[in-house]
């Protein structure tokens, strides 16, 4: 944590560090942030340009450790005998739990670029403590032979993003290899019905591969085209590298065929796995078994980011569990931080941000409507600012300040359907009752009218609402669509619309 010391210029700021000898040094403004003192670490990064911006020294090295099978995070509320068994399970698998990246022979990535020629894009300009970082990275990939050195005609640039935990993701700006790339269609999970999955078991075990990309071979020819350039020379990288087109869909596919069969009490979206169950003794077998195929497939997996035994559990940057589902805490902060955008782009980052939790906001689209609508192609980049964009800023932050918490869905009872239109926009909200017999949210929805939409009467809006709400909430309103299903009421302009209406409305869709 360092002081500022003195005020030089318009954008510069002469940092002092009063609890370290390291000496005074100039940060340019929008390498600064406020310093909060909580729990959970938090870290937001801001693109910069130009070779001029700050990069803090160390930042990768910091907190390194061996990263051995005794870091795995161990539920407290776990009994003295259930710990006792986590530890020797978790002990008789120690190899599969290491900082170094194993290497699959179940899957092997592939870049198609059809006829395309070689792509080669110069290095991007760096600070000398970025270059100090990039060294020290392309030497601990050589040593694991991630890359090496190369002779191809193709060249992509370096991106160094810093990660929360102050170790370093190494990436490439792939985005002209990623346009000649024919894309692989292969589906990706819903992180909505993966979290819903996780809801009332009452012991769930998360664990995460070591640098998951990494643990993929890439085959020869998507070697050569994988080339990346930097001040010490050309390399190429031996494995499945970040921000390569199709790169989610091979890791995926390879997860899947991992998990296959134990679909009951497993999820995973890339390299956060899941495992849930009630029972204890079921739930130790069941971790038994994922970690059994995660060896025989040669991956590893970082014990300091794993969780065991826990009732609530951090998922796909949710907190999940006890049949409730709820934000981070980590991300809200970081969206009540977020400064007043300037450009186009910035909008569409904090929209991007606080979208990411639009589950949890009652009417969000038409709360976000003056944001979107500087998003548009025909406005500037510069945006201009008004009273009803800031309202709508400062809106957002405040409801996502709000402790909504929402209700994991049963499946075994009816839903209520609360809907609403306005001139913008129309909306509703998913709802169950809880053990109290109340109605708790399951889900909000929203969505913005286009112009031609807005033009519609009233009575033409509030019954699009109906139709969007029961579209979009079709998987958990009528199941398979067999007329077995549970009923949905509906709540629409006040009255209670049953399911005979409903039915005869939709088609019993």
């Amino acid at each position: 944590m360092g002081r500022v010391q003195e005020h030089l210029g318009a954008v510069n700021y002469l940092i002092a560090f009063p609890t370290s000898n390291q000496k005074p040094k100039v940060y340019h403004i929008n390498s600064l942030k406020p310093f909060y003192s909580r729990e959970l670490k938090v870290c937001q990064f801001t693109a910069q340009g130009g070779d001029d911006a700050e990069w803090p020294e160390g930042v990768y090295y910091e907190g390194k450790s061996a990263g051995g099978v005794e870091e795995v995070n161990l539920s407290m509320t776990l009994g003295r005998m259930q710990q006792q068994q986590i530890k020797e399970l978790c002990t008789s698998y120690a190899p599969t739990f290491s900082t170094t990246p194993g290497l699959t022979e179940r899957a092997y990535h592939s870049i198609d670029t059809g006829n395309a020629h070689p792509i080669k894009v110069q290095p991007y300009r760096v600070s000398p403590p970025a270059k100090t970082a990039m060294e020290r990275e392309i030497q601990d990939m050589l040593q694991m032979d991630v890359i090496r050195p190369s002779g191809s005609a193709w060249a992509s640039p370096v991106v160094l993003v810093p990660k929360p935990d102050g170790e370093i993701r190494f990436c490439m700006d792939y985005h002209k290899l990623n346009a000649v790339t024919r894309p692989d269609n292969y589906p990706m999970p819903c992180t909505d019905e993966l979290l819903e999955k996780l809801r009332r078991a009452q012991f769930i075990s998360t664990l995460d591969l070591t640098k998951g990309y990494w643990q993929v071979p890439l085959d020869e020819s998507a070697k050569e085209r994988s080339a990346f350039t930097t001040h010490l020379g050309l390399y190429e990288f031996n494995v499945l590298p970040f921000g390569l087109r199709n790169a989610p869909t091979t890791f995926q596919r390879l997860v899947d065929g991992l998990l296959a069969g134990l679909g009951e009490y497993t999820v995973a979206y890339l390299d956060d796995v899941a495992i849930f169950l009630d029972s204890w003794a079921e739930h130790l077998e069941h971790l038994h078994k994922v970690l059994e195929r995660i060896r025989e497939a040669g991956l590893t997996v970082k014990a300091k980011k794993c969780q065991i035994g826990l009732n609530r559990v951090t998922y796909l940057g949710h907190q999940v569990g006890q049949g409730t589902i709820s934000t981070l805490q980590a991300k809200v902060d970081a969206i009540q931080k977020w400064p007043v955008p300037k450009s186009k782009k910035q909008i569409q980052s904090f929209l991007g941000l606080a979208g990411y939790y639009r589950r949890f906001v009652p009417q969000y689209s038409q709360i976000a409507a003056p944001l979107t609508d500087l998003t548009k192609k025909k406005q500037p980049n510069a945006v201009q600012w008004t009273e009803k964009c800031e309202k709508a800023f400062n809106q957002l932050k405040a409801t996502l300040m709000s402790d909504h918490v929402l209700r994991a869905p049963d499946f075994d009872k009816p839903f209520l359907v609360t809907t609403d239109a306005s001139e913008r926009g129309v909306g509703a909200v998913l709802m169950q009752k809880g053990p109290n017999q109340e109605f708790h949210p399951v889900v909000f929805l929203s969505k913005k009218l286009s112009k031609r939409e807005s033009n519609w009467s009233v009575s033409e809006k509030e019954s699009y609402a109906i139709v969007y709400a029961l579209e979009k909430q079709k998987s958990h309103m009528f199941g398979d669509g067999v007329s077995t299903c549970k009923p949905t009421m509906l709540r629409y302009s006040g009255f209670i619309l049953p399911w005979e209406i409903r039915k005869n409305l939709f088609g019993g869709v």
